[in-house]
This record gives C-alpha cells, structure tokens and sequence, in this order.
C-alpha cells in the first residue's frame, strides 16, 4: 500500500512538472457556443465562470451540452491564468435532467457500445476546484452534475432530487453513489427511492451544500471563493483536492497515510517554503 500510495504522489508531482508554461490560453470556450456562455471573471480574471445555456429545456444535459461543458472546463484547467472554476445555469434551473429525449430510445447494447453518460465522468478529472452554483432545479443528472464539483453552493430557492425512479430507472452519474456519501445511507436512499426533491435548506442541513445565499447573489458568492481559493498556490491547491478526494475511494487508516505523504511532499516545493517564510516574516 505505501508503494502505490508513494507512486501516486510521484506521478502527481510529475505532471505537474511537465506542464506546458502556458501563460494565457486562448480559449475556444471564451464568449458563447450553442448550449454554454464562459467568461473569465472577478477582480484579477481568475476564474472561469461556465455558464449552462438551454433555457427553453431548463438546462437539461444532453450529449451537445456536456460535450461542450467537459471541453471549458478542460480548457480552463490548463489556463494558467484560471484558479477556480464556477459551473451554473440560471435562476430558474442549474439542470432540470439528462435530456429524456435523447434516451428515450437508447437499448442497452447501445448503451454498452457507446458508453452513455461517459463522457461526464471527465469532470471529476478536473485538477482545480469547480464550484457548482445551483439556482432552481437540480434534478436527476443536474444533481449529480453539482456533485460531480467539489463544492455546491445553492440559492434559497434551489431544489435537488433524483427522480430516475419514477422514469422507470436509476441514477447513472453518481446519484447513488456520491449522495451517500454526502448524506448518509437514509437520506440517500429515501431520495432515491421516493423521487422526492428537497429544498436548499435541507440540502444545507444534510451536508449536500455548503451555503445557501438569496439567488440574486448566489453567482458573486460563488466567484468570491473561487477567487480566494486562487490566491493560493495552483499546485498545493491540485494537492489538497486529491487528497481530500481520496477520501472516497479509501479506509481511513489509507487515507490518512495517503495524506501524510502528501503532506511530506509538498515541503519538496518551492510553493511551501515561500508560503511559510511569508507567514514568519509578516507579509504577503
């Protein structure tokens, strides 16, 4: 175990290594495509804002939008000008659902063929923090998207629920894996099981959120802490979301030798003794 943990540390440290000196990259994502807005925002344009944009659907995910989500959010993640990314949609809905529509005839041989819902997973491969800013509806696979982040923050009047069951089915992308996670096996299951959408106050309650805020003020919140997460530095940053991420994936005796060795390593980074000499000599 510590020799798997010791090379998961060195392959991290290496790809960060062989990074490309990217200064500014110039993003196809940058403006308006068919489904997304992205913009760079806050103070110093440090975060990426990416913006869903099917309104007449309430956002529902199909294959054109989360192509077009997964493809800013890699872009943006080799921007070396972006230190936090924010996902939302609109006041009304961050994610009514995968799109209905597009699966309605899907077989399970096509499903197998063509790996549907697959192409969501490489947002949980992001190295920067995503923000998931959830207004309206997250439902079904709009839950699961904001999951999918590695923090929600939700307007007053948000709602989460995984309907699936009354569509004669199951969540597909995580709802039933990550939500137990987030709020424990009853809460999880009564989602799952009942269709049942609960309201941000509950989410708040149960761990599914971190805040709330009034919806007029849900996006801004959401880029002040992006901004402040990306006055850190990009690399200890790319650390701390693997290792609190490794939690998932481990016992605790893992994961807190997994942290351990992180911890050791990032005293191998210039980022660490400048971070610690500023602290000592009283600057910033």
């Amino acid at each position: 175990m510590a020799l798997i943990i010791q090379n998961s540390i060195s392959k991290t440290l290496f790809k960060f290594s062989k990074l490309k000196p990217i200064l500014s990259v110039n993003l196809s994502t940058q403006g308006t495509r068919e489904y997304i807005i992205t913009e760079k925002v806050g103070e110093k344009k440090n975060v990426g804002l990416v913006r869903l944009n099917r309104p007449k659907a309430l956002n529902a995910l199909c294959d054109g939008l989360v192509n077009e989500l997964t493809e800013a959010v890699e872009e943006h993640d080799v921007d070396k000008s972006i230190g936090a990314i924010v996902v939302t949609g609109s006041e009304r809905a961050f994610a009514a659902g995968a799109d209905i529509k597009e699966m309605l005839n899907q077989t399970y041989s096509s499903n197998v063929k063509f790996g549907l819902l697959e192409q969501w997973n490489k947002l949980t491969k992001c190295k920067k923090p995503i923000i998931a800013a959830v207004n309206g509806f997250a439902l079904g696979g709009g839950c699961e998207l904001a999951m999918m982040c590695d923090i929600i923050y939700a307007g007053e009047k948000a709602k989460f629920g995984q309907p699936e069951i009354m569509l004669g089915t199951i969540p597909g992308a995580g709802g039933t894996q990550r939500l137990i996670r987030s709020c424990g096996k009853s809460f999880a299951m009564e989602m799952c099981l009942s269709g049942n959408q609960v309201s941000a106050q509950e989410a708040l309650a149960r761990g599914l959120v971190s805040k709330v805020f009034p919806p007029e003020k849900l996006v801004e919140e959401a880029i002040k802490l992006a901004e402040k997460i990306s006055e850190n530095s990009p690399l200890i940053v790319s650390l701390c979301k693997e290792t609190v991420n490794y939690a998932y994936e481990s016992s605790l005796s893992q994961g807190l030798q997994f942290e351990k060795k992180i911890f050791y390593s990032t005293f191998a980074t210039d980022d660490r003794k400048e971070g610690m000499s500023a602290f000592v000599e009283k600057r910033k």
